[in-house]
């Protein structure tokens, strides 16, 4: 049982932003079953501060998959993971990664875990960067959906009629032809192209040491995800020429990616692009509140 902890429940102003009730009725049942001081930061910054400054008191993370993620980052750049267990309570809207670590994501059944669960110690990638991934990793990220165009605008120090306007006798045939054609894009309505899918990519992808697939053949995409404790599995699915391709795929402890510049995306986060970057798992390297029945989701 966790209740003799003190408690310092940091709420994350995304989530009371967006959902204030479940918010209160989390506070209100952390606070009914532990001494609690509660901590509502307005940005990155004080979130940071709070946790570095908890002393003795088992931070509580009211939030989404970001805000988790930000607590383990700081907890693991600070090298206090080892020592420090996290709790979690889901609010917002992205809760994918909370709830496949085997978080509850009703408030009142999340805040009872809190206080009635045990810190279960879960595996961690760790990159070369220093940067951490909870869950999923996936290459290529998918990209960004294309910006509108511009809207013509006049030149500065030039008066025009109003669109739609017609035009005075007085006018020169160079102006006229330029309202005509002003008039024309702007009964018009921008276009926005539609994001394109991730084409092929040539990676280099090796697990310990040995590698699962080279440069000269084309992926569609490479994928490493928690496995049995202590390891990663890794899975590259090569373009298909005909017959669909199987899947490649292997399991260890570290996992390196290179080749042409590219993204991944690591939980809810898009990094790069990068030409080379490394994986390790290292094995119960932070704990996290579940409840005391069932097993994690992972």
């Amino acid at each position: 049982m966790a209740t003799s902890d003190q408690l310092l429940v940091v709420i994350d102003p995304v989530a009371r932003h967006s959902d204030g009730e479940s918010v209160r009725i989390a506070k209100d049942v952390l606070s009914a079953g532990a001494a609690t001081k509660l901590c509502l930061p307005e940005g990155p910054e004080e979130f940071a501060r709070a946790l570095t400054r908890r002393g003795a008191r088992r931070p509580v993370v009211v939030g989404d998959d970001q805000a988790l993620l930000r607590a383990v980052t700081l907890l693991h750049r600070r090298r206090e993971l080892a020592t420090t267990g996290l709790s979690l309570v889901p609010v917002g809207a992205a809760l994918s990664l909370a709830r496949s670590l085997g978080v509850p994501t009703g408030a009142v059944a999340a805040a009872r875990a809190v206080l009635d669960g045990v810190e279960r110690r879960l595996d961690l990638l760790v990159d070369d960067s220093d940067g951490v991934v909870l869950g999923d990793l996936r290459i290529p990220s998918l990209p960004a959906a294309a910006s509108a165009p511009a809207v013509p605008t006049v030149p500065s120090g030039r008066r025009s009629a109003p669109v739609g306007a017609e035009p005075s006798p007085a006018d020169g045939p160079w102006l006229r032809m330029r309202r005509s054609l002003v008039r024309t894009l702007a009964a018009r309505p921008p276009r926005i192209a539609a994001p394109s899918a991730p084409g092929p990519s040539r990676l280099r992808v090796e697990v310990d040491g040995v590698m699962l697939v080279d440069l000269d053949q084309p992926v569609e995409a490479v994928s490493v995800a928690p496995g049995n404790p202590g390891v990663a599995e890794v899975e590259v699915r090569p373009v298909a020429v005909g017959a669909e391709a199987a899947a490649l795929r292997a399991s260890g402890r570290k996992v390196t990616v290179s080749g042409a510049d590219f993204r991944y995306r690591a939980d809810a986060v898009v990094a790069g692009p990068v030409r080379t970057r490394t994986w390790v798992v290292r094995e119960a390297a932070w704990g996290l509140t579940l409840p005391a029945t069932g097993t994690p989701g992972l």
